[in-house]
């Protein structure tokens, strides 16, 4: 084992699968919260006005926070933090998140401000459409004003995580989008019990996600204190310190690289505004999709991310191929039945976890549409969360860049062409190619350019795990069928049944499918239950 510059034996990191499997039983409870969130939200707003407004609102700090925070942020602050760790010490590399912190927040609060008082302009340019509704537009603009420092807060948030993150503590960044969700509930479940209606609804949720911000900070700094950080914020704002001004320099590129998501979400908000109700659809979609998205891709990226800033500080090009080559292989094994489950599946499940109070079953076949098309993306999705940080580890971000914005105006142009005609449908299915496209260019620069990756393996492995999902999405649809025959799904029994009795069986046949085709992954991941089970 080696030691770290400041003679502290080095902490050995866990393997991918090890670390990624702790991430995503965390990602997973944040989820299962986030739904929970998501029904409470539906059952008071439904896909209403008072709905739309705040979903437009509230995108707008959290494009930001994806673009700045918790985007751009963590691709140049964490290789940068790392380095220093490994060639100057905790204490240096302590001294340089102050500086990025106090930095980065007043930086960040004077952006709020500004946004604040230009609100009624940025709102108007994301949902002009709103000003045909009665009271829709001005709604939107003190829901936004009221989530702006949602934006500051996020911000240390995130580099608290990229600290964690950096020394291979994962626990505490992953559990703390979880308590962002249990302050939402806490304060959902409050509306709901003291009957609060219509327009105080959406104020009162606006407040909970500031608070819940603040819980998403909280939760990280007892790890933090614990590795020996003791928050002293200073502001660099000349950047006179070489690695703020790296950081920075690495930021700007990469704001455009990571903001093809978010921005794509930003422009379908602006052609679903036009129809009541469809951004409300799209949102209940895509936040749905964000579930396999989380428990998988993200958790699978945190850990990779920090493996190639390892391999580019040591220029070693080959480890970055061949961990590239396992995070791809574990996202497709984890994400092709999860988009097999969703295209079958998603009636019975959107039914069962929405279809409540305000939010009806018009509002079901709607938010099943979407997501149909969104799925389409999925491994897309996934798989940019792993590719794009090698790019920003070798301070390569001219070329995220170039796939964003190429993604970006595939999806544009795409919703110029067709949304008069298709509607709200062709918004999402534009989003999910330009993931695809994105991916794609990232894909082959990554092969061409900095290390060569095996494709004639990753296609047969591909194949494979197509034959199991094929496999599976047979099982999962007979069941499916038959269940509805049996129970219907009007009652709660019927729904429970119809969604959660396919997904068992769909688990069940694609593990012995796999097995069947000799799946490495599956293998490695009964090993480990073995292995757990004997301790």
């Amino acid at each position: 084992m080696s030691d770290t510059a400041d003679g502290a034996p080095a902490k050995k990191p866990p393997r991918l699968a090890m670390a990624a499997g702790l991430i995503s039983l965390a990602t997973m409870l944040s989820r299962v919260l986030g739904l929970i969130r998501e029904q409470l939200f539906a059952a008071l707003m439904g896909a209403s006005a008072y709905a739309d407004a705040f979903i437009a609102a509230f995108r707008i700090p959290n494009l930001l926070r994806d673009l700045f925070a918790e985007g751009a942020l963590a691709q140049a602050f964490v290789p940068t933090f790392k380095e220093s760790i490994k060639k100057e010490g905790k204490e240096r590399a302590y001294q340089l998140a102050n500086r990025v912190a106090g930095t980065l927040f007043v930086i960040v609060a004077v952006i709020v401000l500004v946004a604040a008082i230009f609100a009624p302009q940025i709102v108007d340019a994301m949902a002009g459409d709103f000003r045909d509704v009665a009271g829709k537009f001005e709604l939107t603009v003190v829901l936004t004003r009221i989530m702006l420092p949602f934006l500051a807060i996020v911000s240390l948030a995130a580099v608290a995580m990229g600290m964690l993150n950096a020394q291979d503590r994962y626990t505490a960044p992953a559990l703390a989008p979880a308590m962002f969700n249990v302050v939402a509930i806490v304060v959902g479940a409050s509306l709901y019990i003291s009957g609060v209606q219509g327009r105080w609804v959406a104020i009162g949720w606006s407040i909970g996600t500031v608070l819940g911000g603040l819980a998403q900070l909280g939760v990280q700094l007892p790890s933090l204190w614990r590795v020996g950080y003791r928050p002293r914020p200073q502001t660099d704002l000349r950047l006179r310190d070489e690695k703020v001004r790296r950081i920075a320099r690495l930021m700007v590129p990469a704001v455009a690289g990571l903001a093809a998501v978010q921005v794509n979400l930003f422009v379908i908000t602006m052609f679903a505004s036009s129809q009541e109700g469809a951004v409300s659809w799209l949102n209940y979609a895509f936040r749905f999709l964000q579930l396999p998205i989380g428990v998988f891709g993200v958790a699978i990226a945190t850990v990779t991310t920090t493996r190639f800033a390892d391999a580019a500080a040591d220029q070693d090009k080959d480890k970055m191929g061949a961990q590239l080559h396992e995070s791809l292989r574990l996202v497709a094994f984890l994400t092709v039945p999860a988009t097999i489950g969703l295209v079958l599946l998603g009636e019975p499940i959107i039914r069962l976890i929405f279809q409540h109070g305000k939010f009806t079953a018009v509002d079901t076949y709607a938010t099943v549409a979407a997501l149909e098309y969104f799925a389409i993306g999925l491994v897309a999705y996934a798989a940019i969360k792993v590719l794009a940080p090698a790019f920003y580890a070798l301070d390569r971000a001219r070329i995220p860049v170039i796939a964003s914005v190429s993604a970006v105006a595939l999806n544009l142009g795409l919703n110029i062409a067709l949304h008069g005609k298709y509607g709200y449908r062709i918004l999402a299915l534009s989003t999910a190619l330009a993931a695809v496209l994105n991916f794609t260019i990232l894909y082959v620069t990554f092969s061409t350019r900095i290390s060569k990756i095996r494709h004639t393996y990753l296609i047969g492995y591909l194949l494979r795990i197509g034959a199991a999902g094929g496999v599976m999405a047979a099982a999962v649809y007979a069941s499916y069928r038959q269940a509805d025959d049996l129970f219907g799904h009007a009652a709660l029994t019927g729904k429970l049944i119809g969604a959660l009795g396919p997904i068992g069986i769909g688990v069940i046949i694609y593990a012995a499918a796999c097995h069947v085709f000799r799946v490495e992954e599956l293998a490695q991941f009964t090993r480990k239950l073995r292995r757990r089970r004997g301790r």
